[in-house]
């Protein structure tokens, strides 16, 4: 049985004062995609290009849910979460791509 991937991430932009949560099945295409400005959308529109959060999921109901849920958060419990494992705000795209290994199932 094949494993599939999918994230659930948080983007902001250098003040870190707009959070976007997005879904997708491929984390390192997708962060760039973001950071090359390459769709027209909210992350172009308010320079969203830092990754400062990710979780993974191998089943993608489960993916989609939880982007719900966050997507409901308040920007305090959004912070909190994101504080909790990235408490200075970094951007986390260079650790990831560079250990994208762990990406691939």
């Amino acid at each position: 049985m094949r494993e599939y991937n999918f994230f659930v991430y948080i983007m902001t932009n250098k003040n870190n004062n707009v959070f976007y949560i997005g879904m997708c099945n491929d984390l390192v295409r997708r962060i760039l995609e973001h950071k090359k400005k390459a769709n027209d959308g909210f992350t172009k529109k308010y320079n969203l290009n830092k990754l400062v959060y990710f979780e993974y999921y191998n089943d993608v109901e489960a993916a989609i849910g939880r982007e719900k849920q966050l997507k409901k958060w308040s920007r305090l419990k959004k912070t909190t979460l994101i504080s909790s494992n990235n408490p200075s705000f970094k951007d986390l795209f260079d650790e990831v791509y560079n250990n994208r290994w762990f990406l691939q199932s």
